[in-house]
């Protein structure tokens, strides 16, 4: 797109028509500058600090979310997010877009929108979509006190409460195929420390069962199918479970978990669906009076503690 006019900028050398519209950097993508900031700031302004799990605080003032509160949910710095609101910030990577639309807790229609103003195509929409909707979200902010995070239909972890963080580690920031927890299974044994030994076994076919539906459901090139490529070249013991055929096997309704600082756990897991994207809430329970129920008020301090700068 030609523009009438275009002022000089200091954003990479790129300069800056009147319409806000800017060459990203392939060259033939469009950035709208002013778009996005007028965006940003609108859906700041009118999200509430209840709607994304935060306090509201008793003298507050600011019309929706604080800059700072914004860029604490999409894990940036306060001063890269304010030069995106003014329209001066840089060019944006995939990767910030996609943590900004699940910081302000986007639907997936405003998420391509956002994309688009910033310069990218939008994720393509379905079973390997990482974005977790805004209903999802919102239960997952009111679980304070609660082990629960949002996961793939891979065991791909998206999203955790921080008692989910302290239960079974950060398991949001991993990458690649480790992200599956099928995958560490068979290829990191440290993986299983955190589970009974007497379960491991029944875990293992657990988790090839549900590669293997997953595999056929997505077929041949889906990110299902090639974690399964990668696990029969490196796991000798996956290659045996996977010969086994099973398809079918599901979860016991009680988890026993081994945690390292307050020991064993027995936990009951609720899950609710998101059909639309493949993803699942769990939520761990302890029965109350229960001795796990103790422990895992315990974890709860531990939790905080380690939390606390």
């Amino acid at each position: 797109m030609r523009a009438g006019s275009a002022e000089a900028g200091g954003d990479n050398g790129r300069t800056r028509p009147a319409s806000g519209l800017t060459t990203g950097t392939g060259g033939d993508v469009q950035v709208d500058r002013e778009g996005l900031a007028r965006y940003l700031r609108h859906r700041r302004e009118s999200l509430q600090p209840e709607d994304v799990g935060l306090p509201r605080g008793r003298r507050r003032r600011t019309r929706g979310l604080r800059r700072e509160e914004v860029a604490s949910l999409c894990h940036m710095s306060t001063d890269y997010y304010a030069r995106l609101e003014r329209g001066s910030g840089p060019h944006t990577s995939e990767q910030m877009v996609a943590a900004i639309a699940q910081g302000l807790h986007l639907s997936l229609d405003e998420r391509d929108h956002l994309y688009r103003l910033a310069g990218h195509s939008p994720p393509v929409r379905g079973s390997e979509s990482d974005h977790v909707s805004p209903g999802m979200l919102r239960i997952l902010d009111r679980l304070h006190d609660t082990p629960a995070e949002v996961v793939t239909e891979l065991g791909e972890t998206l999203r955790q409460t921080p008692l989910g963080v302290a239960l079974t580690g950060d398991a949001a920031r991993l990458e690649g195929s480790t992200r599956s927890l099928g995958y560490r299974w068979f290829t990191d044994p440290a993986s299983r420390r955190l589970y009974a030994p007497d379960q491991h076994e029944h875990l293992g076919r657990l988790w090839a069962s549900g590669l293997r539906e997953v595999a056929t459901r997505r077929g041949p090139g889906s990110r299902a199918a090639r974690i399964v490529d990668e696990l029969l070249g490196r796991s000798e013991e996956f290659r045996r479970v996977w010969e086994r055929q099973e398809v079918g096997l599901r979860p016991a309704p009680v988890k026993t978990f081994v945690h390292p600082q307050v020991g064993e756990l027995e936990l009951s897991c609720q899950v609710l669906l998101d059909p639309t994207q493949a993803h699942s809430l769990l939520v761990y329970t302890a029965e109350v009076g229960s001795e796990s129920h103790e422990r895992l008020q315990l974890l709860a301090v531990l939790g905080a503690e380690v939390a606390t700068p």
